[in-house]
């Protein structure tokens, strides 16, 4: 049985619609985990990592609570999924473009495919990680940015301590 061009076309959009639908939801949970990492005081950065449409695990960033430097929330999240085989099926939602530590994490465990809530409060490394074969979709969700930029504001020496006062890395 053959499929005809506009069966074919409607596959796609639906397929492309039910990824969408799912990067949303997927990247609202990381949103969740910044917004609780916000709420006890730490900074405001979420992650989620899915696969065949399910969350496996979630976390936020850590650094103020634990008093732990590396406790990023892309790195919680990994923590929280555990020993694991490969990680090359997952999707990565996070909601700061990944500083260079975390993206090295992606890039060791080989996840391919990275969803960014946004990288206008810091640009992180999303050139770094496509020039390594990682499909990143940037999102520029206004909630990521706006919980992000208020933290930013309100505690600029706790921002500036989570980024050794750069912005390139």
């Amino acid at each position: 049985m053959s499929l005809k061009h506009c069966d074919i076309d409607t596959f796609h959009r639906t397929t492309m619609t039910d990824q969408r639908e799912l990067d949303a939801r997927f990247l609202r949970e990381a949103y969740d985990q910044a917004k609780a990492s916000y709420d006890e005081g730490g900074l405001p950065i979420g992650a989620a990592m899915a696969e065949n449409g399910v969350v496996i695990a979630s976390g936020h960033n850590r650094r103020v609570q634990d008093g732990d430097p590396i406790a990023h929330g892309e790195m919680d999240c990994f923590r929280r999924a555990g020993r694991r085989a490969r990680y090359d099926g997952v999707t990565l939602y996070t909601t700061l473009s990944p500083c260079m530590m975390c993206s090295g994490t992606i890039l060791q465990f080989g996840v391919r495919r990275v969803v960014v809530g946004e990288d206008k409060n810091f640009p992180g490394n999303i050139d770094f990680l496509r020039a390594h074969g990682v499909e990143v979709l940037l999102v520029n969700d206004a909630a990521c940015i706006e919980l992000m930029g208020r933290f930013i504001r309100e505690h600029p020496e706790l921002w500036d301590e989570d980024i050794a006062g750069t912005t390139e890395v």
